[in-house]
């Protein structure tokens, strides 16, 4: 599937959204019911979906997830509540970043073991080089909340055209132009955190390649036409396997 593929219909994304949530709780990258990740609707001015706030993300279904505005106010009649506050995140990033039509939040171990590092993410292997000079960094400035609304400014300069940002004390963040993008790069994302502290743990002395291998190697992820797709189609029908209730 190319990411200039026709626009999917709002059911479509519904489904990949769901997914998401679900596979988050797969691979044990949840916060309880904490955390959002979120999808523009196609053909809409400032209309998201979101996770309900109550529900875990393994219990996530296409048709639990709300509609609501770039306040974070519910669009639709839902029996759930929707919490405003955490999703100043995501309304500043979708605003400001056309090219970001979903969002993915995280509040893992290893992403906030390396959120509380000042050296960010390091080169140690070709996994973590894929984000080499792509992850921007945001200051701590306490809980996200919708009293704090000059901090969404401060996200977006911090983000600038990165693919992911760290938020210092307190976790990881991707965009992508799709679900499976922003997936994809949260995942690995994730992977590269802990890769660096099971590396750091070690207490050995940590080897860094050169910045012309570096530069390569980056290169030869960026040059890569799939964008994850491939692997997201994999896990798609993983889920339908096993969890096919994601897309009631």
């Amino acid at each position: 599937m190319s990411l200039a593929s026709a626009a999917p219909t709002e059911q479509a994304l519904r489904e990949e959204l769901a997914a998401a949530y679900r596979l988050m709780a797969l691979f044990n990258m949840t916060d309880l019911v904490y955390t959002h990740l979120s999808v523009q609707l196609p053909g809409e001015s400032h209309r998201y979906l979101v996770n309900p706030y109550g529900l875990l993300f393994e219990e996530i279904t296409a048709s639990s997830l709300v509609i609501v505005d770039a306040d974070g106010q519910p669009r639709q009649q839902t029996s759930w509540p929707v919490n405003p506050a955490g999703f100043v995140i995501h309304s500043a990033i979708h605003r400001s970043r056309p090219d970001a039509a979903c969002v993915m939040h995280s509040h893992t171990v290893a992403g906030m073991v390396v959120a509380a590092q000042d050296q960010k993410i390091l080169p140690l292997n070709q996994m973590n080089i894929e984000f080499y000079g792509a992850v921007g960094f945001h200051g701590y400035e306490g809980i996200a909340a919708d009293d704090n609304l000059s901090e969404r400014e401060r996200l977006v300069r911090d983000l600038g055209n990165h693919c992911g940002l760290i938020l210092q004390n307190h976790g990881l963040l991707t965009v992508g132009a799709t679900v499976a993008q922003a997936f994809y790069r949260m995942y690995y994302m994730e992977q590269a955190c802990r890769i660096q502290i099971a590396a750091q743990a070690t207490g050995m002395p940590l080897h860094i390649p050169s910045e012309e291998k570096i530069l390569r190697t980056k290169k030869q992820f960026d040059d890569d036409p799939d964008q994850g797709q491939l692997i997201w189609q994999a896990l798609r029908r993983k889920l339908d396997r096993e969890q096919p209730d994601y897309k009631d």
